[in-house]
């Protein structure tokens, strides 16, 4: 089963991550996670365009080497950046020295003080280290629109289901993701801003 909200206990668990801004703000934090990608995150960033929107990326260290043109352009159109490890590790399965350096590799070209484990899994000992030189981002809603079993029009209701004052909402710019997240993301966005939402980017310092 899909838990498209944070638990409470977990956030009540690990106080210590960054589940959502604040509640007194009628505002959505919109992320995407895996980019850049050829093919999605252009579109993405078009469609931000389209609505005037600022967003945060999390993205993968190799897919920034990849395609370097494409992170400039998230760059350049202004959106935030932040750090989802060089080769999308997951944290529960990876020793802490790798998992540490991995992401350090990620830093050198995102330099960032946001960091989003993938899968959202990494050890409290990793938290630990992590928290000395990052602010680790969780979120309030996932879409779920990476599930190839989710049709287009339930990626949508995800992502306005449980969304309120200061929820940070994942979306994925990857080529699983795109049927559900080119549909869901102009149709959310227009619910929202029809809700009377503003967008705003998670904050981060530059390390340089």
């Amino acid at each position: 089963m899909n838990i498209v909200k944070s638990p409470l206990w977990l956030r009540i668990l690990l106080p210590q991550l960054t589940w959502h801004g604040s509640r007194k703000e009628k505002v959505i934090y919109l992320t995407f996670d895996d980019g850049p990608i050829p093919d999605v995150t252009p579109k993405v960033l078009n469609i931000l365009k389209k609505y005037g929107i600022k967003a945060t990326f999390f993205c993968v260290g190799e897919n920034i080497i990849k395609h370097p043109e494409i992170f400039n352009q998230v760059k350049q159109d202004g959106h935030q950046i932040g750090n989802h490890t060089y080769n999308h590790l997951k944290g529960w399965k990876t020793p802490i020295s790798i998992y540490l350096k991995n992401i350090e590799k990620c830093q050198s070209y995102t330099q960032t003080n946001l960091f989003r484990p993938p899968y959202g899994r990494c050890t409290l000992a990793q938290i630990k280290q992590l928290k000395k030189k990052y602010e680790i981002i969780m979120w309030d809603v996932i879409t779920y629109d990476f599930d190839t079993g989710l049709s287009p029009d339930d990626c949508y209701t995800n992502a306005i289901k449980y969304s309120r004052n200061g929820s940070i909402v994942v979306f994925h710019d990857n080529l699983k993701a795109v049927p559900r997240l080119l549909y869901a993301l102009p149709k959310a966005i227009e619910y929202w801003q029809r809700q009377g939402y503003s967008f705003k980017v998670l904050e981060g310092k530059s390390d340089t």
